[in-house]
């Protein structure tokens, strides 16, 4: 079924929107926002319903308990982030702040809210989800060093292909030992490669770098120091694949994926740059699909 309505397409431009502002003129937004009285600022996430509504009425499937979750989730994170700011003006990372990246990451990773979206369209809610985690780390916790910005730069392009070069021999090599990587040696439509790379970077890359490299490594270091967080982070990243094209715990897929967050994170720390970390993980994954799944 396609579902081209128009309240699907007005809900994924309203998804994507607080993406694109952060990612082009975040720090205007966060300055904008911040000016704003308390009781706005922790209410205004809430608004995230509206593309719940947009597609799920329409089709006949609003629920309650649904409605109700996208309504009061981001308010909660909003408030829980307030109170850690308060309680940590310093950022050393609060407990709290650990409490919501996990509840957030586990949402995503165990597909807790997919059952609310019809099958094609559950994307929207992973963008809802980024959304939420977006104004409360930025708007309301004021998390400095993240790097997300949606503006490539040059150094974006040399370190990200630099940990690509770094980890392509290791997980190449790794991978066809353990049977995880199959090479076929053609690529089928190389035209469509660059399409391919640049939805991988926009939908799968950059989500996931924002919330591991640009949220969680960055606050971990603020806890355990530089390496001790860049290991951790990439352990968490791995662990996060163990349910990927696999009924069981697939610890070849989180073994690959382990490594892989060691050359991300170091991509991401270079220069504190989310793009550069997101240029390494787009080109693994378009190369991986194209070459040797």
């Amino acid at each position: 079924m396609i579902y081209t309505h128009a309240g699907v397409i007005v809900a994924a431009i309203l998804a994507l929107t607080p993406l694109l502002l952060f990612g082009f003129a975040g720090e205007r937004c966060v300055a904008l926002l911040g000016r704003q009285p308390l009781a706005l600022r922790l209410l205004l996430p809430a608004v995230c319903v509206i593309s719940y509504l947009l597609v799920c009425w329409p089709l006949h499937l609003l629920r309650a308990g649904w409605l109700v979750l996208y309504l009061l989730l981001p308010i909660a994170v909003a408030a829980l982030l307030a109170i850690a700011e308060k309680l940590d003006p310093q950022k050393r990372g609060h407990a709290l702040d650990f409490l919501v990246l996990f509840s957030l990451g586990l949402a995503v990773d165990l597909r807790w809210f997919e059952p609310a979206w019809p099958h094609a369209l559950v994307a929207i809610n992973k963008v809802l989800l980024l959304d939420t985690g977006l104004y409360g780390f930025h708007v309301i916790r004021k998390l400095d060093g993240v790097g997300f910005d949606l503006r490539w730069r040059l150094e974006d392009w040399k370190t990200g292909l630099r940990e690509l070069l770094y980890y392509m021999p290791i997980a190449v090599t790794l991978g066809l030992a353990i049977g995880f990587l199959h090479w076929h040696g053609h690529i089928n439509r190389p035209w469509l490669l660059p399409g391919v790379w640049l939805f991988t970077y926009l939908l799968i890359a950059l989500p996931e770098e924002i919330f591991f490299r640009g949220w969680m490594q960055n606050l971990f270091e603020r806890r355990i120091g530089r390496t001790a967080s860049l290991v951790v982070t990439a352990v968490l990243f791995g662990l996060s694949h163990f349910n990927k094209r696999a009924a069981h715990f697939n610890w070849r897929y989180v073994l690959l994926a382990v490594i892989a967050g060691i050359f991300y994170g170091r991509a991401w720390r270079s220069d504190r740059r989310i793009a550069a970390s997101s240029i390494t993980h787009a080109c693994v994954d378009t190369l991986w699909g194209a070459l040797l799944r």
